[in-house]
């Protein structure tokens, strides 16, 4: 026995201390748990001018409206007020609502009043003519509102191509050009850095670029597993409400 203790002696009480060490010894800690990798975002693509001229006309509206709402006399604060309610809904709308995010799995395009959500297994084609056009394998058609077609633009691009190929320049040109929807979805089958043949074609106009570089993520990914499902149409009542609630009160108070 080991100091009274009652412990079966051991060289140089190694066993008690053999016990005490193993009993203090930490345990090795797990290692700390990555963050998920995060999913590639949709590329949006959205009309700049439109933007612009959004902000411009809610700017004028809301001056003269808070200035008849202020200054007015009568029914003229009420009118004012309704018509605001009527207008600035439908600016909106037509301005700085509508978007195009373009996924690996889907399209859904944000129009004025609904918002699509097409995934790329139910797109047939695109179509660029006075307007940009989704057409799907039902037969359903859907304008692209924040893509618009400038006529301009498009005979300006025509006209550059036309003097570089008159100069020799015409291959190759496109190549540092722009980049499309945010420099491509990455190797996943989107819009890449490379585009092939639409890079080294003639200058495009940039709604036209937008449409050729959409066209390549519907050949990538139309026929993937994850790319098939329902086209979904929702209507934006977060708009049509109030503006079908301002134009009822305006009639009225006109009535009046």
């Amino acid at each position: 026995m080991c100091g009274g203790c009652g412990v079966a002696p051991c060289a140089g009480g190694a066993g008690v201390s053999g016990r005490i060490g193993t009993m203090t010894t930490p345990e090795p800690q797990s290692p700390a748990p990555q963050p998920p990798v995060p999913e590639n975002k949709d590329r949006v693509q959205r009309s700049h001018a439109g933007i612009a001229g959004g902000v411009l006309l809610l700017g004028i509206a809301g001056w003269l409206g808070i200035d008849a709402i202020v200054a007015g006399e009568g029914s003229t604060p009420w009118r004012a007020l309704a018509a605001l309610l009527f207008l600035v809904p439908l600016v909106i709308a037509f301005t700085l609502r509508p978007a195009v995010y373009v996924g690996d799995d889907r399209l859904r395009i944000r129009n004025p009043f609904r918002i699509i959500l097409l995934p790329w297994g139910q797109v047939e084609a695109m179509r660029s003519g006075y307007s940009n056009e989704v057409f799907t394998k039902a037969g359903a058609k859907f304008q692209l509102w924040a893509v618009p077609v400038s006529l301009r633009a498009r005979n300006k691009a025509a006209r550059r191509s036309a003097r570089q190929t008159a100069q020799g320049g015409g291959s190759g040109v496109g190549g540092g050009g722009r980049g499309g929807l945010g420099g491509g979805l990455g190797a996943r089958g989107g819009l890449s850095g490379a585009r092939g043949a639409v890079s080294d074609g003639p200058v495009r106009a940039e709604s036209d670029q937008v449409m050729d570089d959409l066209r390549q993520v519907l050949e990538a990914r139309g026929a993937a597993k994850s790319a098939q499902g329902e086209v979904v149409v929702r209507w934006a009542y977060e708009i049509l409400a109030p503006a079908a609630a301002g134009a009822v009160l305006l009639a009225i108070l006109m009535a009046i």
